[in-house]
């Protein structure tokens, strides 16, 4: 099947491009026990590589032991660890394809288990709702990070990105988004701090601001992209207090920065109730890379790039569900949907 999504696509950051088909970063939780990418972790990715999908993004690969907060992830903080994905990188760019390293701090969406004893740090000392799944203890109570603790926790993501770099990776991606810490900073209604990173909507954007524009003034615009998830899902539709305020002013700030990569995520929801309605609002103030999409059918995804919304479209579940994405898109196949049971496997 012709279509403007499976066309190559030639982009002014990321540069030619088999297709506009991105994986999107999905938590595995398949590492060894030093957090390093194993072998079959490597194949995992190959096969989406070579079935055509044009741009990986990894699942979310901790910055610094104090910032995890899952089962068996990858970390990136020492060059073992980075090194270790070198087997990956390598067969993802011998079929032909690109992959960015998602870099992740899961703030006060943690527990000691996973900290190595160290109370998680967060935006605030509230604590998180609910239970842990990973270990089914509550969320620990965190600690709110001091004004002037905050830069070392930009220099554990620049660590994190050098190293990503180093070891080959495209590009890394900054997770901004659902819930993690950086999230906890946007979301007035985590956000109580009374320094200049709290109250009004230009002191919560400040953090992933400075953050972002920390990482580009060392790594360039063609390597450094964003994920942001205003609006999702978390039982029941989820925006940001003052989304509009949010977006008018972070928006137009960001591309400020020097950022050119920006991803809509809305983390298992119905694109056009969440992400969708976001890019709209954002489209007119952001002409650059702009991505999305959830579990769009391949129609919804070519209109969405022919009337501009998008320019790359991200599938999550269905390439995890489908190694052969990519061709069942070709060839008009409808892709088989998510079994939860193959989240046991890697597949």
């Amino acid at each position: 099947m012709n279509s403007i999504l499976l066309e190559p696509f030639a982009s002014e950051y990321l540069g030619r491009l088999k297709n506009r088909v991105v994986m999107s970063a999905m938590t595995r939780s398949f590492a060894d026990k030093n957090h390093c990418c194993t072998g079959l972790m490597a194949d995992y990715y190959a096969r989406r590589a070579q079935d055509g999908t044009a741009l990986i993004l990894t699942e979310g690969v901790i910055i610094h032991p104090s910032g995890d907060g899952y089962n068996n992830t990858p970390h990136i903080w020492n060059k073992k660890q980075a090194d270790s994905w070198k087997k990956a990188i390598k067969k993802v760019h011998q079929a032909g394809s690109k992959i960015f390293c998602q870099l992740w701090h899961c703030g006060r969406i943690s527990h000691k288990d996973y900290t190595g004893g160290i109370q998680p740090v967060s935006s605030t000392d509230k604590q998180a709702d609910g239970v842990n799944r990973q270990n089914n203890k509550p969320f620990s109570a965190p600690r709110a990070l001091l004004t002037e603790e905050i830069p070392g926790i930009y220099n554990m993501f620049l660590n994190a990105a050098s190293n990503a770099i180093t070891a080959g990776f495209d590009g890394v991606e900054l997770h901004l988004g659902h819930g993690y810490l950086a999230d906890q900073f946007f979301d007035a209604r985590i956000n109580d701090r009374a320094d200049k990173y709290g109250g009004p909507v230009k002191n919560r954007c400040r953090f992933a601001l400075e953050l972002t524009e920390a990482v580009l003034s060392k790594h360039g615009p063609d390597k450094v992209m964003i994920r942001i998830s205003p609006s999702r899902y978390m039982e029941k539709l989820y925006d940001w207090p003052d989304l509009k305020e949010m977006l008018d002013y972070l928006i137009p700030a960001l591309a400020k920065t020097g950022l050119r990569l920006l991803d809509i995520s809305c983390a298992r929801a119905d694109y056009y109730e969440t992400s969708g309605r976001v890019i709209r609002m954002i489209r007119p103030e952001w002409p650059y890379l702009l991505m999305g999409g959830a579990s769009l059918s391949h129609q919804q995804a070519v209109e969405e790039i022919k009337q501009g919304y998008l320019d790359m479209a991200t599938w999550g579940r269905f390439i995890l569900a489908n190694p052969d994405f990519v061709s069942r898109l070709k060839q008009d196949i409808e892709p088989l949907a998510m079994d939860p049971s193959i989240l046991k496997v890697l597949y």
